[in-house]
């Protein structure tokens, strides 16, 4: 019989963190730092709303979930919309339908969610392409992989770079950094390029940011926060910041001086930042899903993530389930209006923890939709 317990990650023993660790390493798909329970013990740090279910067999855990639990047992990815990917990371033989029941969850939303052993069935209503950068090789044998594929971008990236280190000083890279006041400034620089594309600015609330310090800070041991930042003379150019898992690197954070966006910096970084990768000790590179123009032109790999909804049995699950096929009527699971809204929504839901913030960022979402949109091509 399966059974569920669920709490605050901080009280996961240390036997189901190993396990939890064990699992991750044995499945390549979950093989990403968002995905093992270290992400879900950080988030825990500033979020008391944070939640794990752990299933069980009679003989042996079943299945890992990390959340966060809003009323009428509805669940949210554990630090969406920070968390790119999320799964329910077991080996097989879980169904999450029934996983849900089990531990009084009526409905479990996703956007980005990794599900090799198919537990999530017809809830997937839509699937999006993630970008990964993976060396199996050395960083040139790669970076020319790239050329040969497409030869006269990389000309043209190339260029810049030339012209970049020429006229405005010597590029290098820096990783990983330390620096407070890079970290402040691609912080900055990236809340204002929300603001100009008129997205939610998924750094406003205090969490987030808090997550993002706590992480910075942690510079010891198989999971921590990294920076990678590229340097023009003494002057930041651009940069990423994100957390890694051994040889695993996820940035959340990719930022670039706006005084410079005709010099194309991103692009001039991300190739520094892939021969800078063995050094580091990376063999991949996740970029995520989304902003195809910017990642995938770097990224030989790609996996599908999807979206959707699994709902329990019984009358909550039932009317989640009525939500969703209302929302689905209303064109939501299809490009155009109603979709694009109704991610908008799940931003502003998972991010804002107060009726007013929903109810403030949701008006910033409106007057988004009437002003004049920023190049959108901007870096992620």
């Amino acid at each position: 019989m399966l059974t569920a317990e669920t709490f605050h990650p901080v009280y996961l023993s240390q036997e189901d963190i190993a396990t939890w660790r064990t699992l991750c390493a044995s499945r390549p798909d979950f093989a990403n730092p968002l995905l093992g329970p270290d992400f879900a013990l950080a988030v825990g740090e500033v979020r008391a709303d944070a939640r794990v279910t752990v299933w069980r067999w009679p003989e042996r855990v079943a299945g890992f979930l990390a959340y966060h639990r809003r009323s009428g047992g509805f669940a949210r990815p554990i630090g969406a919309p920070l968390s790119d990917y999320h799964a329910l990371v077991a080996a097989t033989g879980l169904d999450a339908a029934h996983a849900l029941t089990v531990a009084g969850l009526a409905a479990y939303r996703f956007t980005g969610l990794i599900d090799p052993n198919r537990a999530f069935g017809s809830g997937v209503v839509a699937e999006h392409e993630a970008y990964l950068i993976k060396l199996q090789g050395s960083a040139d044998d790669y970076l020319e992989a790239l050329r040969v594929e497409s030869p006269k971008r990389f000309k043209n990236y190339r260029r810049l770079d030339h012209k970049m280190d020429r006229e405005l000083g010597e590029l290098r890279i820096s990783a990983p950094d330390r620096d407070p006041e890079a970290f402040d400034k691609l912080i900055a620089w990236k809340r204002a390029q929300l603001v100009r594309t008129g997205a939610h600015d998924f750094l406003r609330p205090s969490w987030t940011r808090a997550l993002m310090a706590l992480l910075f800070n942690r510079d010891r041991g198989d999971f921590q926060g990294l920076m990678i930042n590229l340097y023009s003379g003494d002057r930041l150019v651009a940069g990423h910041f994100g957390i890694r898992a051994g040889s695993v690197y996820h940035p959340w954070i990719a930022s670039t001086d706006p005084e410079l966006a005709a010099w194309s910096p991103g692009q001039v970084f991300l190739r520094r930042a892939i021969a800078a990768m063995p050094e580091l000790g990376l063999t991949s590179y996740d970029l995520g899903p989304g902003h195809d123009h910017y990642k995938r032109p770097y990224a030989r790999d790609t996996r599908l993530v999807a979206e959707g909804a699994a709902v329990s049995a019984g009358s909550r699950g039932l009317m989640a389930q009525a939500s969703e096929q209302a929302w689905a009527l209303a064109g939501a699971n299809r490009s155009g209006l109603v979709g694009s809204f109704r991610r908008r929504l799940d931003v502003i839901s998972a991010s804002e923890l107060s009726l007013a913030d929903r109810a403030a960022g949701l008006a910033d979402a409106l007057a988004a939709k009437t002003r004049p949109q920023a190049n959108v091509a901007e870096a992620a």
